[in-house]
C-alpha cells in the first residue's frame, strides 16, 4: 500500500513498480467496480489511483506510473496543481453552489472575461459556462441554429464530439459510441476530412482535394443557405490525432464566412496550451466564430465553455441558455487557477518542448519499426498509427498489445483512432523531462518487441 499522504507536484517524480500491474488491491477494487458499475463503463487500465501530480499517478498498491494520458487531456497543468488547489479550498469554505442563473457570483464573470480575452480573434465576444464538452458542443449548435435560422449542421469524418444524442450524431465512429443507441438527431451531414496519411492521392494533394470535396458535398447535397454551422476539431482527437493537412482549415473557414455559416471549432481536447499554442486554431491563424472548450479548462473539475462572437451569442433570448450546475463556483475557481498556472509556468512553451523531445524520438522509432505507419501531432498532443508492416492496413491488435506492454511496465498510454490502431500521447505539460524520456524508452521497447 502507498504511504503517500498528498498528491500534486510534491509527489516523487519517479516510475516505481512494486507489484504486478494491476496489483492485488487494484484487482480487489476492480472486482467491486464490476459488481457495482455497469459494464458499459469501460476501463483502459484497472489500477485505482490514490494520488497524482506532476508526471505520475500513484495507485492503491503503491505503484507510481508515468502518465502519458492526463485524464484524456484534462490535467494539462498537472493533477492537484497548487494554484488550483488553493483557489478551490478557499471557495469550498465560502459556498459550493447558488446557481449563476439565480444569484450570480464574480468568478463566473472572471472566467468569461478571460476566455473572451485569450481565445482567437479581437472581435467582441461572449462566453457562457457548462458542465462538459458534449454539453458545450450541443449548446454551440443550438446557438448557431438560433442565430442563423437554419437547420443543418456539417461535421467531418473521423470526428468525435460527445455522447449525448446530438453529439453522438455528430460523432463519426460507430463502436463504441453510437452502436444501437439510435435513432439519431436529424439535419446532421458528414463530409471528408483532410487525413494526410490516408488520402488516396497522397498528402501533398490532401488539403485542396479534401476541401473541394467537402464544399462540393455541402453545396450539392445540403445547400449552403441551409447550413447553420460547420463543426470541426482542429486536430481530430478520438479519431486518431489526425492533423488536417495545412490549408484545409483556413479554406473551410473562408467558405463559412462567405456563406453566412457559423464556423465552430471544437477545442475540447486541443485547448489550453496542449498543442504548443493556447488553442490549436492559432497554428494557421484560423479565427472561429464559436470556440468550444472543456477538459483542460479546470484541472479536472467539471467545466466547459462556449465562447463566440457577441452578435451570435447575444442573438439568443434571455433564458434560452444555461443549466443548474453550469459554471459551478468551485470549477470557476479551478479554471482561474489553471489559467494562472499556464501563464506563470509557461505551459505553452513546455508543450512545445515536449513536442521537440517526443516527435524526433517517434520518427526515429518509425524508421526502425515498420509497424509504425505514421507519426503526427503538435506539442504535447502526439500519436503513432500502427499498420500491418508493408501496408497501410490498420493494425489495432498491435496497438492494444503495445499499450498492454507499456501498462505492465508502469507507463500509462491511451489508444484511439477510427480503426482502433492509434496510440495517443498526452503527458501533463508539467511533466519533468526525465520522466518523458523514460516513458519514451518504455514505449520504444514495447513497439520493437511487437
Amino acid at each position: 500500500m502507498s504511504t503517500v499522504t498528498q498528491g500534486g507536484p510534491s509527489l516523487p517524480q519517479e516510475r516505481r513498480v512494486v507489484t504486478e500491474i494491476p496489483g492485488p488491491r487494484s484487482r480487489e477494487l476492480f472486482a467491486r467496480k464490476q459488481s457495482a458499475v455497469p459494464a458499459g463503463i469501460g476501463t483502459t487500465l484497472p489500477v485505482f489511483v490514490t494520488h497524482a501530480g506532476g508526471g505520475v499517478v500513484v495507485d492503491a498498491d503503491g505503484n507510481s506510473l508515468i502518465d502519458f494520458g492526463s485524464g484524456i487531456a484534462v490535467t494539462n497543468a498537472g493533477n492537484s496543481a497548487p494554484r488550483v488547489v488553493e483557489r478551490v479550498r478557499r471557495q469550498v469554505a465560502d459556498f459550493t453552489h447558488t446557481c449563476f442563473m439565480v444569484t450570480p457570483y464574480e468568478s463566473y464573470v472572471r472566467v468569461a472575461e478571460r476566455l473572451n480575452e485569450i481565445t482567437p480573434g479581437d472581435h467582441a465576444k461572449r462566453t457562457f459556462l457548462l458542465n462538459s464538452g458534449a454539453e458545450a458542443v450541443e449548446n454551440a449548435v443550438k446557438v448557431a441554429r438560433h442565430a442563423t435560422g437554419r437547420p443543418a449542421v456539417v461535421v467531418f469524418d473521423h470526428g468525435y464530439h460527445g455522447r449525448t444524442l446530438l453529439t453522438m450524431t455528430l460523432t463519426a465512429k460507430n463502436m463504441p459510441y453510437k452502436h444501437r443507441f439510435g435513432p439519431f438527431a436529424p439535419e446532421v451531414y458528414r463530409v471528408p476530412l483532410a487525413y494526410p496519411f490516408r488520402w488516396p492521392t497522397g498528402p501533398d494533394n490532401c488539403a485542396e482535394e479534401a476541401a473541394a470535396q467537402a464544399i462540393d458535398q455541402i453545396d450539392k447535397q445540403i445547400g449552403a443557405a441551409n447550413v447553420a454551422a460547420v463543426l470541426i476539431e482542429p486536430i481530430a482527437g478520438e479519431g486518431g490525432f489526425i492533423e488536417p493537412a495545412k490549408g484545409f482549415l483556413p479554406r473551410i473557414a473562408e467558405y463559412c464566412r462567405a456563406n453566412g455559416i457559423v464556423f465552430i471549432a471544437d477545442e475540447v481536447q486541443t485547448g489550453f496550451a496542449r498543442t504548443g499554442h493556447l488553442f490549436a486554431c492559432e497554428d494557421e491563424g484560423v479565427v472561429p466564430d464559436i470556440i468550444v472548450t472543456a477538459k483542460g479548462i479546470a484541472g479536472g473539475l467539471p467545466l466547459a465553455a462556449v465562447t463566440g462572437r457577441a452578435e451570435i451569442l447575444d442573438a439568443v433570448h434571455p433564458g434560452g441558455l444555461g443549466g443548474t450546475y453550469g459554471g459551478n463556483p468551485l470549477a470557476c475557481e479551478a479554471a482561474l487557477g489553471v489559467l494562472e498556472t499556464i501563464e506563470a509556468e509557461d505551459l505553452v512553451g513546455k508543450a512545445r518542448r515536449i513536442g521537440e523531445v517526443m516527435l524526433p524520438r517517434l520518427c526515429a522509432l518509425a524508421e526502425r519499426a515498420p509497424v509504425v505507419g505514421d507519426v503526427r501531432g503538435r506539442g504535447a498532443m502526439t500519436a503513432i498509427e500502427l499498420v500491418v508492416p508493408g501496408t497501410k492496413d490498420p493494425h489495432p491488435t498491435a496497438a492494444a498489445e503495445i499499450a498492454r506492454r507499456c501498462h505492465a511496465e508502469g507507463l500509462l498510454v491511451l489508444t484511439a483512432g477510427t480503426y482502433g490502431n492509434v496510440l495517443r500521447f498526452l503527458p501533463p505539460l508539467v511533466m519533468p523531462e526525465h520522466l518523458l524520456e523514460e516513458g519514451l524508452a518504455i514505449l520504444e521497447k514495447a513497439v520493437c518487441e511487437v
